[in-house]
């Protein structure tokens, strides 16, 4: 077994693992935590009783973050002519059309976070697919990224739009701010992508819905939330 740092332990010693921390007692806990080199993530991972294998459980959907991520979020868009100009315009950090194709599919290109599309260029995006699917980065109308409103998209995104949807372990991983947002922020935060979480409840999900919620910083240890 790997030796954990000392920091992870000096850590861990102020989480009591058998305890259920209201939110605000657990982001004052990670006020407290020694701080590393780097302004670290705060991360919500929410366990829902409901089977993503069916199409009818799904849990996807995204939430503007009232204080943002705390990460700049780089934009693509795919989009011509007008459309392309409005991207522009709009503050995207990449846009093209075809010619990107190569670019992604031989050269690995990835220097953005997002991509955006608008609806006639789906066609062309479709052929990424096999590329862009397994990184979570294929534009989808659910998440607002397939739009012919690019400036809204656009806009959404950089001023902290996350999108939170289930993996295959019937569990939403994400990332709600920063430790050096302080308690407030981040509490305000957790409470928007909650809500968003528990409103996106499928009606062919039964029994109880939020199995478990933990949060924990990127080199921290996991505090367990009671939500109720």
């Amino acid at each position: 077994m790997k030796k954990l740092s000392k920091r992870y332990a000096q850590s861990a010693e102020l989480v009591d693992k058998t305890k259920e921390y209201e939110i605000k007692e657990a982001l004052d806990i990670i006020e407290k935590m020694p701080k590393t080199k780097f302004d670290e993530t705060v991360e919500l991972h929410v366990k829902l009783g409901v089977d993503s294998k069916h199409a009818d459980q799904q849990v996807r959907g995204t939430v503007v973050l009232p204080n943002g991520t705390g990460k700049t979020q780089r934009v693509l868009v795919f989009a011509k002519g007008p459309k392309a100009e409005e991207a522009q315009k709009a503050g995207a950090d990449f846009v093209g059309a075809e010619e990107l194709i190569p670019k992604i599919q031989n050269d690995n290109w990835f220097d953005y976070d997002v991509i955006v599309a608008t609806p006639d260029m789906m066609g062309v995006v479709g052929r990424l697919g096999k590329v862009l699917g397994p990184k979570g980065l294929m534009p989808n109308p659910k998440s607002g990224t397939v739009t012919m409103d690019v400036t809204k998209a656009i806009n959404d995104i950089k001023s902290g739009k996350v999108e939170y949807r289930l993996d295959k372990t019937n569990i939403i991983h994400l990332g709600f701010g920063k430790v050096s947002f302080g308690v407030e922020k981040l509490k305000e935060n957790y409470e928007t992508v909650m809500n968003a979480i528990i409103k996106a409840k499928p009606a062919a999900a039964k029994g109880q819905y939020i199995k478990s919620v933990t949060i924990a910083t990127t080199m921290g240890p996991g505090i367990t939330i009671n939500q109720k």
